[in-house]
């Protein structure tokens, strides 16, 4: 057995965004994914709650991106309301086949928060298809997770090191992701 140091995940940083340019995305939380992962309503779902009020009252664009499986299996506290938008995925990449960019470069997007199951897969990949497609991305930390403690702090690493790489956490790095946590975000 090998015995390896885990990398340390950064403090969660301090952002302000401007609703204008600001789009919330929000991935897989469904009935089927969330119902089978403890931390999913434990952590992410109470925190996500009055996160999304507050996007909302700020008037922030929101999307949702899932599986054609799970489209109408959100879950009640963060469903999709009329006129937001939703994107069917066939990839954990929510950008790959999908008119999300092409729906958010229209509406003026530059950055994206990142939301939703899970940090290891949909939220790491399309954050990478973001930063591509020249976002700058913020993902709140107690948003989103992983099956395992390994897995989640793996996720946070990889995010961060991705793309245009921000080891040092640097609070909105252009084309870049920051992790933040929803207290720590604001809209101004």
């Amino acid at each position: 057995m090998i015995t390896l140091q885990m990398p340390a995940t950064p403090d969660p940083a301090r952002v302000t965004l401007d609703p204008k340019t600001t789009a919330l995305i929000v991935l897989d939380y469904v009935e089927d994914i969330c119902a089978k992962q403890p931390t999913c309503t434990s952590q992410m779902l109470p925190a996500m709650i009055p996160f999304l009020e507050r996007v909302r009252k700020a008037g922030i664009v929101v999307a949702y991106g899932t599986r054609e499986r799970n489209k109408t299996h959100w879950l009640k506290e963060v469903a999709p309301a009329p006129g937001d938008i939703e994107i069917i995925s066939t990839a954990q990449d929510r950008f790959y086949n999908t008119d999300l960019d092409k729906i958010l470069k229209a509406k003026g997007i530059k950055t994206l928060i990142l939301v939703g199951w899970k940090i290891s897969g949909s939220i790491t990949y399309t954050s990478v298809g973001a930063m591509i497609r020249d976002y700058t991305v913020v993902v709140p930390m107690d948003t989103t997770s992983a099956a395992s403690d390994y897995e989640t702090t793996i996720g946070f690493y990889n995010v961060r090191n991705s793309g245009n790489a921000n080891l040092a956490n640097q609070p909105l790095k252009p084309k870049s992701v920051t992790l933040s946590r929803t207290d720590l975000v604001t809209f101004q």
